[in-house]
């Protein structure tokens, strides 16, 4: 081929590992490519949760900022950290195809669950956090962050019980325990388990490789769990669960919104065919609103003002 493709990615080893994966796809189709680690404000930053920092986006800046200034052509992310809206002149090029989507839980143990002591759980996910504690309102959730080595570091260094992960990163690197806790009772964050390759708008020649790497129904339910995303959001940080599933011509669709202290839930489930499946979650979100979804954004908002 006449252009080799400069693969922007962040350094940890998950992110190494998905954007190797893109590089053999398109090798197997005859394009040659190269590898650019570049670091994140994600991964420098480590000691302030991320709704703190207060950046859109604060994994995947640093790669659209390389892609404008063409030190890259195209980017590789995990799809659940990219926000809504992309850069002006940056184009969402693929969605491979999703791996598992679940949350897990790395335990050290799991007699906690069955008494009243109080138990520490980390993780460094609103969405997770607001979850769990629902479900366990008299545990503490404590913020993790870091890669994932990092994290499972963290976890062993200290007197946590458990420490919340999706499954697909701890799988891809190899590094899945085997007696994990599946939280099947966790809804994902919207896109969890897929991969997402953008591209310069203007880059005809990468834009038509990446097209070939496409996997259509993984576009079609991450795009529906970023529009509910979306459209509930409005450049909020805040503890949402969307997931998409499709099933023969149809599609299952769960979406839920918590408050941040987890005492407050709004959940929507809806089944519809294939073809009328285009606004399905931006549909949810505005049912979701009218539900008492817009008071209770409102409120975190505030409360998110109020940390910053």
């Amino acid at each position: 081929m006449s252009k080799i493709i400069r693969i922007g990615t962040r350094d940890s080893e998950l992110a190494l590992w998905q954007a190797t994966t893109v590089q053999n796809q398109l090798g197997d189709l005859g394009y040659d490519s190269t590898l650019i680690p570049i670091k994140s404000t994600g991964d420098q930053v480590l000691d302030k949760p991320l709704y703190e920092l207060g950046i859109t986006g604060i994994f995947t800046k640093t790669l659209d900022v390389a892609m404008l200034k063409g030190q890259i052509d195209i980017a590789v992310h995990s799809m659940k950290d990219v926000p809504t809206q992309l850069p002006k002149g940056i184009v969402q090029a693929a969605v491979l195809e999703r791996a598992v989507t679940e949350d897990i839980l790395v335990h050290k143990g799991l007699d906690f669950l069955n008494n009243e002591v109080p138990a520490t759980i980390a993780t460094g996910s609103l969405r997770r956090k607001a979850q769990w504690l629902n479900k366990y309102p008299n545990h503490n959730v404590v913020d993790l962050r870091g890669n994932v080595n990092t994290r499972l570091i963290k976890l062993i260094e200290n007197d946590w019980q458990g420490a919340i992960f999706a499954k697909a990163g701890l799988e891809r690197i190899k590094l899945l325990p085997k007696d994990v806790l599946h939280l099947d009772w966790m809804v994902p964050a919207p896109a969890q388990g897929a991969m997402l390759v953008v591209a310069m708008d203007n880059d005809e020649f990468s834009r038509e490789a990446l097209q070939k790497l496409n996997h259509s129904n993984s576009e079609l339910a991450t795009r529906i769990e970023r529009d509910f995303l979306r459209t509930l959001e409005g450049g909020c940080t805040a503890p949402i669960g969307a997931l998409a599933h499709m099933e023969n011509e149809n599609v299952q669709f769960k979406g839920v919104l918590f408050s941040l202290d987890g005492r407050q839930k709004l959940q929507i489930e809806k089944t519809v065919s294939l073809a009328s499946a285009k606004e399905l979650g931006q549909k949810c979100a505005k049912e979701i609103l009218q539900k008492g979804g817009d008071k209770l954004m409102e409120e975190i908002r505030n409360e998110n003002s109020a940390l910053h």
